[in-house]
């Protein structure tokens, strides 16, 4: 796990399944803003002790802070919040992310954006580190298909179109950029 001053970069598989049970993950949505056991366990409906074993485990596993400590009633309470900005690297979720084989099938999708997350999430902790700003680029649509059959047809025009504007300005001793388009379907409204 790395971590910058914006973006919390999680590639651990052991640690980050661990930290994200249903529970867990309740907490960390609460703890947008900084908070306490006790105060976790009267929002949640939970023990105070339960909510404190989880938060002890998501503390371990770096996706909260201690923001501060105050004496109550005899005791030290802890208050803390979640860590801003998480990147999950998608592959530490398991192998079903590594198959790629047709350009048409969801899993070569989920594949390319895994590993544009990771390689993004890691270049932008490095950015982060280093005081300087990660120069990327998005491009988004929507297109609205009257046949099952022109999502391949606009697939292959995309492309041709995507490699002649490459060929326009790719240069040998440029730096390099990976660009990727994909599509899925809309979710509902």
């Amino acid at each position: 796990m790395e971590s910058g001053g914006v973006v919390t970069y999680l590639d651990e598989p052991d640690r980050l399944r661990a930290a994200l049970s249903p529970l867990r993950r309740a907490m960390l949505g609460h703890l947008r803003e900084p908070a306490s056991a006790s105060q976790l366990a009267a929002v949640l409906g939970e023990p105070r002790q339960k909510v404190n074993y989880h938060l002890r485990a998501l503390e371990t596993a770096g996706l909260v802070e201690l923001v501060e400590e105050r004496q109550r009633r005899g005791c030290v309470e802890r208050i803390f919040r979640a860590r801003p900005g998480f990147v999950v690297d998608p592959t530490v979720m398991g192998g079903e992310f590594t198959q790629i084989h047709d350009q048409y099938a969801a899993d070569h999708l989920v594949g390319v954006a895994a590993q544009t997350v990771r390689d993004v999430g890691r270049m932008q902790v490095k950015a982060d580190e280093a005081g300087k700003r990660l120069l990327t680029f998005t491009v988004e649509a929507e297109v609205r298909f009257a046949a099952p059959g022109d999502v391949h047809d606009f697939t292959d025009e995309l492309a041709e179109a995507v490699r002649q504007v490459v060929a326009k300005y790719d240069s040998e001793k440029g730096r390099p950029y990976r660009m990727v388009a994909f599509g899925h379907p809309g979710a509902a409204r």
